[in-house]
């Protein structure tokens, strides 16, 4: 696989009928996590809350362990 190939934005396609009236080809979708916090402790939630933030910001649907130890530095925590 070359690297022109992994510039392209991916664009969600499953589920999604053309003639349905959904959102206009190449936007991509994102789930709401509000709620998914609710069980969390406030540490883990300002973890979890920073995560996705950097994932918006990137356009990263997942992250790598250096992404996420990057994260929790800028959160302060440190070995």
């Amino acid at each position: 696989m070359s690297n022109e190939t992994l510039n392209y934005p991916f664009v969600q396609r499953r589920g999604m009928n053309p003639n349905a009236g959904g959102p206009p080809p190449g936007v991509e979708r994102r789930n709401a996590f509000s709620n998914a916090y609710d069980g969390l402790s406030p540490d883990a939630q300002q973890l979890a809350e920073a995560i996705d933030q950097y994932k918006f910001q990137n356009r990263r649907r997942f992250i790598t362990y250096e992404e996420m130890l990057s994260v929790i530095k800028s959160l302060g925590y440190h070995k």
